[in-house]
């Protein structure tokens, strides 16, 4: 699966309408955005949870599972939702992470918190790189 290049994304639902802490994005994530929500809790990554079903990621947050809650809420269905962390200047081959708490499904074949399906490994990786970024630095 592939993706264009999107245009840069607006923030289309937050949790906080101030400074939000997780933000939903359909088009590509401005760079100052990123940087902002990699340094609300970790500095040198950010979690992400990607909506296959949308082609749409949840930025940021402390935990997958808050991000995971908010794409439920705005009609997201579970089977499509992934976790991941996005590390930027990392390079592109270094900068996804699939791992999440959220990722245990053992009824779906994905007994740990690693995402084991190459297809949807993929997706995730392309949606990823398209939405967030390439692993550059920001």
């Amino acid at each position: 699966m592939s993706f264009a290049q999107p245009p840069l994304a607006d923030i289309t639902h937050s949790v906080n309408t101030e400074r939000p802490a997780i933000a939903i994005v359909d088009r590509r994530i401005e760079r100052a955005e990123l940087a902002r929500l990699v340094g609300e809790y970790f500095g040198d990554m950010v979690k992400l949870v990607i909506d296959l079903g949308k082609s749409r990621i949840a930025v940021g947050g402390e935990l997958q599972a808050d991000a995971e809650q908010l794409l439920l809420e705005s009609g997201s269905v579970q089977s499509d939702l992934w976790g991941a962390n996005y590390y930027p200047g990392t390079g592109r081959d270094d900068c996804i992470e699939f791992t999440a708490l959220i990722n245990i499904r053992p009824s779906r074949g994905n007994p740990s918190m690693e995402i084991q399906d190459p297809a949807v490994r993929e997706k995730v990786r392309a949606l990823t790189l398209s939405l967030i970024g390439e692993g550059e630095a920001i």
